[in-house]
């Protein structure tokens, strides 16, 4: 009796460690779960970012409960994450070059005129750093206060509004996304990468 409830609690112990990281990326262990403004999160999908032949970044996408509609998640004014892993260097500009292509690709005129402010605070919280080293992580949350961005667990900025929010979850998950095979990952329709 007492080897078997041994059994059982080694067995037990073995599954809730590797649930903790069940997922991995390119060699990047995704968690499954994440808090945001005190919500607890869960990894809805994650998948590589590809520029031409070059492996950028594996994005996750994180929200209080799965869903593979991308016009719900955006929608939804609830807590999200946005995880960036970076695989290579780039400097910010290059990163902020391929924002501002999902931004503009997948916002009106009016809706890009709307967040203009939320825009200059954004590019002036992504270009405090020079550039972004392999393994960085950036890492976008996403609330009814807006956004906070964090790298490499420091938290460098806020944007305010809901609008801001909407905005750029586009950039993944617009009708033009930024990578097409990297939304239907984060969508949870297709994991890349592994």
């Amino acid at each position: 009796m007492l080897r078997t409830f041994k059994f059982i609690l080694a067995t037990l112990f073995l599954v809730l460690t590797l649930s903790a990281h069940a997922l991995e990326v390119k060699g990047v262990k995704v968690d499954e779960t994440a808090q945001v403004s005190g919500n607890a999160l869960v990894l809805n999908g994650a998948g590589i970012r590809t520029k031409m032949v070059f492996k950028v970044y594996v994005g996750a996408l994180y929200l209080t409960q799965k869903q593979t509609d991308a016009n719900a998640v955006i929608s939804d004014t609830g807590a999200k994450r946005v995880s960036l892993h970076f695989l290579r260097q780039l400097n910010t500009d290059a990163v902020l070059i391929g924002m501002n292509e999902g931004f503009s690709d997948n916002n009106d005129a009016a809706q890009m005129a709307a967040i203009e402010p939320q825009m200059k605070a954004f590019r002036q919280i992504m270009t405090a750093e020079k550039e972004v080293k392999e393994g960085d992580l950036i890492v976008l949350d996403l609330s009814s206060a807006g956004t906070q961005v964090n790298v490499n667990g420091k938290m460098l900025g806020k944007i305010e509004g809901a609008a801001f929010n909407q905005a750029l979850l586009r950039v993944w998950l617009g009708a033009k996304p930024v990578d097409a095979d990297l939304k239907q990952a984060m969508l949870g329709k297709a994991m890349t990468g592994k």
